[in-house]
Parts: structure tokens; C-alpha cells; sequence
């Protein structure tokens, strides 16, 4: 099993990874652009990345590959779409750096409430500035509102209570009874959280559906001199909005990403927001801890070991969630060479398609049974032939899928 790692890595990870024989090639530096041809050269079953943006023509030189592990929890720097359209499974390690980017994001709220980061500005530029610096809100008996209450939200919401503050939260996982039992305020949407929130944290994956969730509408709806941090991703704020709100509504954001960010680890980099004196910045580095990124590179090792063993991999994120299946065909046979052959076989001259299928083997390995998934009802002559064309098969039975 061939493994290209097109990104940093973890030391104890490729000793995990060479521990079980595998030598896998290692390319940190080769980057977006030099992904296909390494990809066409070293020909991988298996491609690791951190940050590496894969693009369709990445896959499209990829003969072998079959899964692609992102060592993160996010995934908007692969092509889903182009993976998809070539059977390529995408898994990602969710949680794993959870802890590390709630930490950061508590940096962010305590940097915007306390403005540490100008406060050391003018020191280190010999200013003593106590005059300027001895006001502040502070963030006890105040409101904490999370959008987004996955694993990093939820631990942004165990640190809130150390600070004394009530939290409010809007997720799709959450509900009243579900809130309730984590001693949080569950708001029906987002723009609930902005009316009643003196600080909003921000957990959302980058999707469609949340591409500048944060935009004029919803930074009109909170509180003046309130303080957004974004520590998930920079698409999900509208940087024109929020820019219009610091100016006229007094807000204050603390931003670990931004919409147009650099994919290099450095380069040069303008951006008004980032620039603004409202603004508490730092460079996309929520998961960059030693304790997140061990995690995670054992994360990554446990997938590449069960995708091995048994040639499915856990966390995978683009399998599809409903199909075109209107039956489910279930032949149970013996287990025995060219049944499944003579079944498939038999549902493709009837011009149907297989959505999905599982072949469970029975304790002894005499028998199992095949649980096909099928586009359309197959006739009854169809029937008749699956059922009559092996000695080797039991029994053979359809029924609708709601």
C-alpha cells in the first residue's frame, strides 16, 4: 500500500506508520500546484494532507488512489465533487483538535475584552499607556453566544462557565431537552444569538449553507461594542459587513481566519480587517499545538490502519447519504464461488442498477447472505432467473425501500 504525505507530519505518526511496514513518501513542501505531478509519479493508494488544497486536477492524475485523509476536522480544501465522481472516500479527524482551537478562541474573547495585543504593541514600542488601557467590560455575568455546538463549541462552552458567563447556543444538533441537560440556552437560529450575545464564537464548518452567515443581517442584530470571534473558517464571515459594524456598531472581532487568506505558511498578506484596530488577529493556527497535532497523527495512523485491515476507512465524510433505491434485494446463499457473480450478472442484463450492496457471511462461513440495494423493481422473470440460476442459492426475496 503506497502513502504520499503532501504536507507536514507528525514524527511519531511515520514511526507509527513505519512500524506497521509502511514507508510512506513524504513531500511537505510540494503545494497545490506540484500535487498532480507527484501524484502521477508516486502513484499512492492512499494521500495524507494537511493544508494542501486538492483540486479535480489532482484527482485526475491519481490511478490508484482510493482515500484521501485530511489531518483536520475540515475538508473545504479538497475537491468532495471530484473525489466523489472517482470513488476516492475522504475521511477527516473531527475533535482531535478541538481543545487546541476552544483555547485559541478564549485567547481571541479575553484579547478583545482586555486588548493585550495592543497593550503589548505600545510597550514593546517603549509607550506606557495605563490612561487608555484601564478600561474594560469584562467578561463575567456577560453572554457567551456559540454558533455551531460540535466538539469545538462545546468546549468553548466548558471554559465559559470558569468566566461566570451564561451561554446560548444555535446548532442543527441542538434542541431544547438536549440544551437544557448541558445547562446551555438553545436559540432556535443564529440571528437569536446575536440579539442576546456579548460575545459570539463562531464553530461552523465552510459549506454552502454557511458561506457569510455573518453578514449585514446578522451583525445588525447584535448588541453594540459586542465581540465576534471566528476560529472556524474565513468564508463564513462577510468581511464587508462586519468591517460596516466595527465602524458604526463598535464591534470587536477576534479572527483566526480570513476569507482571503494566504495557503502559503508565509507570504504577504493586505487585508483591511485584519488591519483594523477592532480587529484581534492571528494566523489560522487554532489546531497549531503539539498536544493537537499528536492527536490528530494518531488519528490519521488509526484510519490508514482500518482502512488496511479492512478496506474501510472510519470519519469518512462523502458517502452519499440517501440513493436512487427504490428495492432491496436479499439473496441468502451458500457460500460458495460465483453466486454473487450469477446474481450481479442477472441484474445487469435487466438493465437495472446496484446502489449499494453488502455480502454478511454467517459464523462457520457456510452461508450468507447478499443485501443488494437496486434503482428498480426487477421483473419477475428477473426473480425467477436469480432464483433458479444457482443451486447454490436459499432463498431470494424484494422489498420496497421507504
Amino acid at each position: 500500500m503506497n502513502i504520499l504525505i503532501a504536507d507536514k507530519f507528525e514524527k511519531s505518526g511515520l514511526d507509527q506508520l513505519a512500524a506497521m511496514g509502511l514507508k510512506p513518501t513524504c513531500l511537505p513542501d510540494v503545494g497545490e500546484a506540484g500535487l498532480p505531478a507527484a501524484l502521477a509519479e508516486h502513484n499512492p493508494d492512499i494521500l495524507i494532507v494537511r493544508g494542501t488544497k486538492v483540486r479535480a486536477t489532482a484527482f485526475e492524475q491519481a490511478r490508484r488512489l482510493s482515500l484521501v485523509i485530511r489531518a483536520g476536522a475540515g475538508f473545504d480544501n479538497i475537491d468532495l465533487t471530484a473525489a466523489s465522481n472517482r470513488g476516492i472516500s475522504v475521511a477527516t479527524c473531527p475533535g482531535k483538535n478541538a481543545i487546541a482551537v476552544a483555547e485559541l478562541a478564549w485567547g481571541l474573547i479575553l484579547a478583545c475584552d482586555r486588548r493585550i495585543p495592543d497593550q503589548t504593541a505600545d510597550l514593546r514600542d517603549g509607550k506606557w499607556n495605563k490612561k487608555e488601557y484601564s478600561k474594560a467590560r469584562g467578561l463575567f455575568g456577560r453572554t457567551l453566544g456559540i454558533i455551531g455546538l460540535g466538539t469545538i463549541g462545546l468546549e468553548i462552552a466548558k471554559r465559559a462557565r470558569a468566566f461566570g458567563m451564561e451561554v446560548f447556543a444555535a446548532s442543527r444538533s441542538l434542541n431544547e431537552t438536549t440544551a437544557r441537560a448541558l445547562g446551555i440556552t438553545y436559540c432556535p437560529t443564529a440571528l437569536d444569538v446575536a440579539y442576546v450575545a456579548d460575545v459570539v464564537a463562531v464553530c461552523v464548518a465552510a459549506n454552502d449553507d454557511t458561506k457569510h452567515l455573518i453578514n449585514s443581517t446578522f451583525c445588525n442584530a447584535m448588541k453594540p461594542g459586542a465581540y465576534l470571534i471566528n476560529t472556524s473558517r474565513g468564508t463564513v464571515v462577510d468581511e464587508t459587513a462586519l468591517l460596516r459594524a466595527i465602524k458604526e456598531k463598535g464591534i470587536r472581532a477576534g479572527l483566526d481566519v480570513f476569507e482571503n487568506e494566504p495557503a502559503a505558511a508565509t507570504a504577504d498578506f493586505k487585508s483591511e480587517l485584519a488591519s483594523s484596530p477592532a480587529v484581534c488577529g492571528s494566523h489560522h493556527v487554532g489546531a497549531s499545538t503539539d498536544q493537537a497535532q499528536q492527536a490528530i497523527a494518531d488519528e490519521v495512523v488509526r484510519i490508514v490502519r482500518l482502512y488496511r485491515e479492512t478496506g474501510e476507512a472510519p470519519g469518512v465524510i462523502n458517502i452519499a447519504r440517501s440513493t436512487a433505491a427504490t428495492r432491496l434485494l436479499s439473496v441468502r446463499h451458500l457460500n460458495r464461488p460465483g453466486v454473487l457473480a450469477h446474481v450481479v450478472g442477472e441484474i445487469g442484463k435487466a438493465g437495472i442498477n446496484i446502489e449499494d450492496m453488502q455480502n454478511v457471511i454467517y459464523q462457520g462461513a457456510e452461508a450468507a447472505c447478499a443485501r443488494i440495494k437496486l434503482d428498480a423493481e426487477p421483473s419477475a422473470s428477473v426473480m425467477n432467473n436469480i432464483r433458479t440460476g444457482s443451486p447454490h442459492i436459499l432463498s431470494v426475496d424484494l422489498t420496497s425501500i421507504e
